[in-house]
C-alpha cells in the first residue's frame, strides 16, 4: 500500500510541474510569434534588391542591363513605391552608360523613374513565416514624366518574422513608346551604328523588404 501511494505521489507531482512547465512556455512562444506581415511599415533593402531588364540590339545580340540604386516601401494602409536613379544604370559599357545618362533618360532633368502601386493589405495579413503566396499587381510607373500601368503578377515570400522578397512570376514587358521614348532609342541607335534596337525590353526584379 505504501508502494502504490508513494507511486500515486509522484505522479500527481510529475503531471503538477508538466503543468507549471506548459505554463511557463506559453507567455514565451505567444512573445516569439511572428507578428502579422501587415503590422508597420516595410522599408525596401536596397542591398538585397535588383532590378535588370534584357536589350536587344542588331535582331539578335541579347545584353544584361541592370539599375544598381533603388529605394522604396510599403506603408501600413497598403501603399507601395519603388524609386529607381536612372543615372544609376550600368550596362557594362562606361560610353553606354553616358548615353543612357544623357540621352535616353536625361537624367539632370529626369533623375528618377517612379512606380507606386496600392496593395490589398488583407490579401497579405495571413502570411506565415516561410510561406508564399501569388497576387496580381496593377502598378504605375513614371519615366521622364510620362506614366504608364503596368499590369504583372508578383509571388511573395515571407522568408523571415521581419523580411519579405517580391519577384515577378514572369518577366514585364516595357516598350519606349509607353513613355513616348522612342525619338531617344532612335538616337542611340544612330550614335552606335546600329541597324535595329527592339523597342520593347523584358524587366526583372527581387526586391528584399524589412519591417520599419
Amino acid at each position: 500500500m505504501l508502494m502504490i501511494r508513494q507511486f500515486a505521489l509522484s505522479a500527481v507531482l510529475a503531471l503538477g510541474l508538466a503543468a507549471c512547465a506548459e505554463q511557463a512556455k506559453a507567455p514565451t512562444d505567444a512573445a516569439n510569434a511572428a507578428a502579422p506581415v501587415t503590422d508597420g511599415a516595410w522599408t525596401l533593402d536596397p542591398a538585397g534588391s535588383r532590378l535588370s531588364y534584357v536589350s536587344i540590339k542588331a535582331g539578335e545580340v541579347a545584353e544584361t542591363n541592370r539599375f544598381d540604386t533603388l529605394s522604396g516601401s510599403v506603408s501600413e494602409d497598403g501603399t507601395a513605391t519603388l524609386d529607381i536613379d536612372l543615372a544609376s544604370v550600368n550596362t557594362g559599357v562606361d560610353i553606354r552608360n553616358e548615353r543612357m545618362r544623357d540621352i535616353f533618360f536625361a537624367v539632370a532633368d529626369f533623375p528618377k523613374a517612379n512606380v507606386t502601386a496600392k496593395l490589398d493589405p488583407a490579401g497579405f495579413a495571413g502570411l506565415a513565416v516561410g510561406q508564399s503566396l501569388t497576387r496580381p499587381l496593377k502598378a504605375s510607373v513614371t519615366i521622364k514624366g510620362v506614366s504608364s500601368d503596368v499590369d504583372t503578377e508578383v509571388l511573395v515570400t515571407r522568408v523571415a518574422d521581419d523580411r519579405v522578397t517580391v519577384v515577378p512570376t514572369a518577366p514585364v514587358i516595357i516598350s519606349t513608346d509607353m513613355f513616348e521614348l522612342t525619338d531617344e532609342l532612335g538616337e542611340l541607335r544612330a550614335l552606335a551604328q546600329l541597324p535595329s534596337i527592339t523597342p520593347a525590353v523584358p524587366v526583372t526584379f527581387s526586391l528584399a523588404f524589412k519591417r520599419g
